[in-house]
């Protein structure tokens, strides 16, 4: 089984996913302030249709709420992924979520 490994390089503006070392995904963002703007995501070719782009998003997501951050999904798939798995909601403002086509709460309880 490989080892996938979520790292940030913060030079780059992206969080990346390492399989056995090697840079199989990112996913670019921008900062402002104690936000996090996600823009983009991408899983190389020769790793799709693993699941490895959620297994990229939720590493990325672990890392904004370990800091504090908040998160703006502008990326699709970002977008996607926390809409769902609601337990990444509250990374989203409250007064964001409808910009981006989400709950305003987390319809689970939990959050």
């Amino acid at each position: 089984m490989s080892e996938a490994t979520v790292v940030e390089d913060r030079q780059a503006s992206r969080f990346e996913l390492l399989m056995d070392g090697e840079a199989a995904g990112f996913a670019t963002y921008r900062r402002s302030g104690t936000a996090i703007s996600f823009l983009h995501t991408e899983i190389d070719e020769r790793f799709e249709g693993r699941g490895l782009g959620s297994v990229l998003v939720r590493g990325a997501l672990d890392a904004a709420r370990a800091e504090g951050a908040a998160v703006l999904p502008f990326c699709p798939f970002v977008r996607r992924y926390i809409s769902r798995h609601r337990e990444y909601l509250d990374l989203v403002p409250a007064d964001q979520r409808d910009r981006f086509q989400l709950p305003a709460e987390d319809e689970g309880g939990a959050g």
